[in-house]
C-alpha cells in the first residue's frame, strides 16, 4: 500500500466515524426521545432514558475531537494539490463545526438538568422546567441548521481539492459540489421556510449521499499514486 492511499484510508476511516457517531444525536435521539411541540413527554422520554441521552452527550465531544483528527488526515492528503483550498477546507470543515458541537453540548446538558429538577430550580413548577428543557433541545436543532451552511460549504474546497487531485476520480468533486448546494439549501429552508424542512431534506438526500460515496471510495480504494498537480 502507498503512502498516499494509506493517507486516504486513515481520512476515510475517520470521516465514516463521524458520520455514524454524529447520526446518533442528529438523527436517532431525536427520533427516540423527542415528541416535536410536547414538552411533557420530550421530558419523561429523557427522564426514562437518561443514558441514552447522554449518550449523545458524549458524541457530540467525541465528533468535535474526531474533526480535528479529520481535518489532519485530509489536510496530510490534500496539502499537495492546493493549500489555499486545504486551508479553507479545514476552517470551514473543522475549526468552526467543532465549536459548535461544544455549544450543543451545553444545550443538552441544560436541557438534561432542567428535566432532572435540580434543588436550584424549584422555583419553577414542572410544566415550566419542561417546557425550558424542549427550549434548549430546540437551540440544539437551530444550531444544526445553522452549521449546516458549513457543512455545505467546507464541501466546496474539498470538491476542488478532488476534482485537482488527480488521485481521486473526478466524479466523487462533482457530487461533493451537488452535495454542498443540498446542504445550503436545507439551512436556508430551515431558516426561512420551515415548514418545508423536511420535504427538501428528503428530496436532497441523493446529493447528500456524495460525501458517504467520497468515503467509502478513500476507506475502499485508496487514492491512485500521482503526482498531484501543485497549484
Amino acid at each position: 500500500m502507498t503512502s498516499l492511499s494509506k493517507n486516504a484510508r486513515v481520512a476515510g476511516l475517520l470521516y465514516l466515524l463521524l458520520i455514524l457517531a454524529g447520526s446518533i444525536r442528529l438523527i436517532y435521539i431525536p427520533h427516540t426521545l423527542f415528541a416535536n411541540t410536547d414538552a411533557t413527554v420530550t421530558a419523561a422520554n429523557i427522564a426514562a432514558h437518561e443514558s441514552l441521552f447522554r449518550f449523545g452527550i458524549v458524541t457530540c465531544l467525541f465528533c468535535a475531537a474526531l474533526l480535528i483528527y479529520l481535518m489532519l488526515a485530509l489536510w496530510r492528503l490534500f496539502k499537495g494539490v492546493d493549500q489555499t483550498q486545504a486551508v479553507l477546507m479545514v476552517i470551514l470543515g473543522g475549526v468552526m463545526p467543532g465549536v459548535i458541537y461544544l455549544i450543543n453540548v451545553v444545550n443538552d446538558a441544560a436541557a438534561l438538568i432542567l428535566v432532572r429538577g435540580a434543588d436550584f430550580l424549584s422555583v419553577f413548577e414542572k410544566p415550566q422546567r419542561d417546557a425550558l428543557a424542549l427550549l434548549f433541545l430546540r437551540l440544539h436543532h437551530q444550531m444544526d441548521v445553522a452549521a449546516e451552511v458549513l457543512w455545505g460549504l467546507w464541501l466546496f474546497p474539498l470538491a476542488i481539492l478532488t476534482l485537482r487531485s488527480g488521485f481521486l476520480p473526478r466524479f466523487l468533486g462533482v457530487w461533493l459540489v451537488i452535495a454542498g448546494f443540498s446542504y445550503l439549501a436545507l439551512s436556508f429552508t430551515g431558516e426561512w421556510l420551515p415548514r418545508f424542512e423536511d420535504t427538501i431534506f428528503n428530496l436532497g438526500s441523493p446529493a447528500r449521499l456524495g460525501e458517504l460515496a467520497f468515503v467509502l471510495w478513500l476507506l475502499i480504494m485508496g487514492a491512485k499514486e500521482r503526482i498531484p498537480h501543485v497549484r
